[in-house]
C-alpha cells in the first residue's frame, strides 16, 4: 500500500515521503496512530498545503525529545527487588519498572521506548538500558538493581 508520512519514521521514511509499506503495517499501524495517510492524490494536495505545520510540529517533537535526553544521558536509575543470595532476582526487572522508576522522578518515557538489549534484568548490579526518545534522539542510562532490604 502506497501512504503518505506525516512523521519520520525509522527505517521507513521522512516526514512528507510517499512510500510502499506491507497493508497490515499501513492499517493496522501506521494510519490508526496518525502517522500516515493513504497516497490519494487528495491527500497529497493536503500534505502538500499543510507540510509547514507538520514540519513545525516535528521540531518541537525533536526539541522536547533532545531536552529530556539531555536530563536522561548518563543518569543512574536505583531499583530495588528481592534477591536471593546469589544475586538472581525473584523476578526480573523490566522495561515497565524501568518508567514507573522514571515516572517518579518526574520524566516522561513510555515502555517501548526502553530499548533492553539482553532483555529483562534477572541479576543485582549495573546494566546500561537506552531510551529512545525520537527515531532520531535516544539517551543511555545505567540500571542499578539492588537488593531490597530484608532479602
Amino acid at each position: 500500500m502506497q501512504v503518505i508520512l506525516l512523521e519520520k519514521i525509522a527505517n521507513v521514511g521522512d516526514l512528507g515521503e510517499v512510500v510502499k509499506v506491507r497493508d497490515g503495517y499501513a492499517r493496522n499501524f501506521l494510519i490508526p496512530q496518525g502517522k500516515a495517510r493513504r497516497a490519494t492524490p487528495e491527500n497529497l494536495k493536503a500534505i502538500e498545503a499543510q507540510r509547514a505545520e507538520l514540519e513545525k510540529q516535528a521540531a518541537t517533537k525533536l526539541e522536547g525529545a533532545q531536552g529530556l535526553a539531555a536530563k536522561l544521558e548518563g543518569a543512574v536509575l536505583k531499583i530495588a527487588q528481592k534477591a536471593g543470595v546469589d544475586g538472581r532476582l525473584f523476578g526480573s526487572v523490566t522495561n515497565v519498572d524501568i518508567v514507573g522508576a522514571l515516572k517518579a522522578q518526574q520524566m516522561a518515557v513510555e515502555k517501548a521506548m526502553v530499548r533492553m538489549p539482553s532483555g529483562p534484568l534477572k541479576q543485582i548490579g549495573d546494566h546500561p538500558v537506552t531510551i529512545v526518545l525520537h527515531t532520531d534522539v535516544s539517551a543511555h542510562i545505567v540500571v542499578q538493581v539492588v537488593p531490597e532490604a530484608g532479602s
